[in-house]
């Protein structure tokens, strides 16, 4: 499941969820006032990969690498 990390009040996080609802991705929300690790907002955690800012060329890299990669099954 990606992650996003956001604020209230920041438009371009309410743009990312946007666009990533526009493009069928669903996404968890989480708000980031009171998390002291997340600095800067909106932050996409797709993966192991952290993106920072409403950068839909990274989030597009990274959800094709984390799409290509092969799934583990438990024996």
């Amino acid at each position: 499941m990606i992650k996003v990390y956001t604020t209230p009040t920041c438009i371009y996080c309410h743009a990312l969820m946007e666009w990533l609802e526009e493009q069928g991705i669903k996404y968890q929300e989480i708000d980031a006032s009171s998390l002291p690790n997340i600095t800067a907002v909106p932050v996409t955690e797709i993966g192991n990969q952290r993106i920072v800012g409403f950068d839909r060329v990274a989030i597009k890299a990274a959800l094709a690498e984390e799409a290509a990669e092969p799934t583990t099954k438990a024996a």
